[in-house]
């Protein structure tokens, strides 16, 4: 089967690799698309993703859309449409039993956190535990349910805040994550959502999705202490410290965005004067039920989709992601649905 495998920084090329066969308790799946997502960058890049650097040939891909293709069990049919949770959760933590994605020793597809190391979607077929499989409504194409995974990480972020009912919120950042993120706060009830970042093309994404308003940085005033509410998608740590100007007295930033793992200048100074919360949101748990839901009834989520690539494209595709003025969300498509 054809896989797209990244070997070491800016090290990517089409590979064939067996076609994996279903062990007890797993499910073959045939991939229809797999989104580019910020890990997948770093890999391909870097080399590395933080702290977890490529040491074997990887696999790519945790944001994924396909059909069932194999079912030992018999409970999902062939050609079954689904969306798949990329988590397989660890042994249970005390200090976190009700939140299984912070638990230690789990795997997420796609992934060089483990050696071996987990390896993702970016491939003809892929075997995933069956708890791991959420089917589809038939009104949901493919193609838009390939945003399940960023969402339901945009709805974990959104639901960190706490209740989003008649909040102000600002999102801080444009990207894919960030055009998500102003779904997840409108989903949740906020009265108004702000959009900022430092390139007009996501912001004019962003308006076109239903932003109240953009703001460019460095040629708006950003303000401060307008927002109930700050989602903080870039990363940045220069934005960290915007976000906190930008938040009200006793409101909430909540981190979204990956940070690097190094030392970074934030200035926490209007943290502590504002008496504001600094959360963080660490991809989610079962978001991605409701995630299904909104892309369903939400047809024109999909417009974060702005380009799709075949995987004998796939270094053409990750170079387009990487330019946030000309992309959105980046898919890959792996295959068609049979006839």
């Amino acid at each position: 089967m054809d896989a797209v495998v990244i070997t070491g920084k800016r090290d990517i090329a089409v590979s064939d690799l067996p076609v994996p066969l279903p062990a007890a308790g797993q499910v073959r799946l045939r991939i229809g698309y797999v989104g580019v997502c910020g890990s997948d960058l770093h890999y391909f890049f870097e080399g590395a993703n933080g702290a977890f650097v490529v040491t074997e040939p990887l696999v790519p891909g945790h944001e994924v859309s396909g059909w069932v293709d194999s079912d030992p069990s018999g409970e999902f049919a062939t050609g079954t449409a689904v969306t798949v949770h990329p988590a397989r959760f660890g042994a249970a933590h005390p200090d976190v039993p009700a939140a299984p994605h912070l638990w230690p020793g789990g795997s997420y597809l796609g992934s060089a956190s483990t050696v071996p190391h987990t390896q993702g979607a970016m491939s003809e077929y892929l075997l995933v535990e069956r708890d791991m499989i959420r089917a589809l409504p038939s009104e949901l194409p493919l193609r838009r349910a390939v945003l399940a995974e960023p969402l339901a990480v945009a709805l974990h972020g959104a639901g960190r805040a706490g209740d989003l009912a008649g909040a102000r919120v600002l999102v801080c950042g444009a990207g894919p994550i960030g055009l998500l993120s102003l779904v997840a706060a409108r989903a949740r009830g906020a009265r108004e959502v702000t959009v900022s970042d430092l390139l007009p093309e996501p912001l004019e994404r962003a308006r076109r999705l239903g932003a109240d308003a953009v703001i460019q940085i460095g040629v708006d005033d950003v303000g401060s202490e307008e927002f109930d509410v700050v989602l903080e998608c870039s990363g940045a740590a220069a934005a960290v410290t915007a976000a906190l100007i930008a938040v009200r007295r006793r409101g909430v930033v909540v981190q979204i965005g990956m940070l690097p793992a190094e030392p970074r200048p934030i200035s926490l100074a209007p943290l502590v004067s504002k008496e504001a919360t600094l959360v963080g949101a660490f991809r989610f748990f079962d978001e991605i039920d409701e995630a299904i839901v909104l892309l369903t009834a939400h047809p024109a989520i999909e417009s974060v989709i702005t380009h799709v690539f075949g995987p004998q494209h796939a270094r053409v595709a990750f170079d387009t992601a990487r330019e946030s003025a000309q992309s959105g969300k980046v898919v890959v498509q792996m295959g068609v649905e049979a006839t």
